[in-house]
């Protein structure tokens, strides 16, 4: 056990800690309701540094969640034409602006994709496999959005 401690350390290892952003409060802000702004907020506000706010007047920046796009394609056909796998695709476009409207963080977009095998002897088996991917691709988005919002800078004047 001491042994893997101490490779572990060795090798520059470390729990993630408490996370720092350069701002001390922050707005989301999207044109509909989303389920990521949800679980955005709910990582904003574990963090000790920074405070989510309602009003864009309290906030430092506003995170702008633009677009969230789930898309369904078919990946390849079985020998008979009936599809044997699915591509998901999640695109979630954003921007980070404080109030003088300076792009902390340029317009850019996420995009995660997954693909899974389908049977149509397990519809339902893969209907909540789907519902299972989404949810970690949202989750990976989110991820993505806070890791970035970690290395957001104020913009030199």
């Amino acid at each position: 056990m001491l042994a893997a401690a101490v490779a572990a350390t060795a090798c520059g290892f470390h729990l993630r800690g408490d996370v720092n952003y350069a701002f001390p409060t922050i707005q989301l802000r999207s044109p509909q309701p989303q389920p990521i702004v949800t679980e955005l907020r709910r990582n904003l506000e574990g963090s000790a540094s920074t405070k989510v706010v309602d009003d864009a007047k309290d906030a430092t920046v506003t995170l702008d969640i633009a677009n969230v796009v789930d898309d369904k394609s078919v990946l390849s056909l079985s020998s008979g034409g009936r599809v044997s796998e699915y591509a998901l695709t999640k695109r979630v476009s954003f921007s980070l602006r404080d109030k003088e409207g300076r792009d902390w963080i340029p317009a850019g977009e996420i995009v995660i994709r997954r693909s899974y095998t389908f049977n149509e002897s397990e519809v339902l088996a893969r209907e909540h496999e789907e519902t299972r991917m989404l949810k970690e691709m949202q989750t990976d988005a989110v991820q993505q959005i806070m890791r970035r919002l970690q290395a957001a800078r104020k913009p030199i004047a």
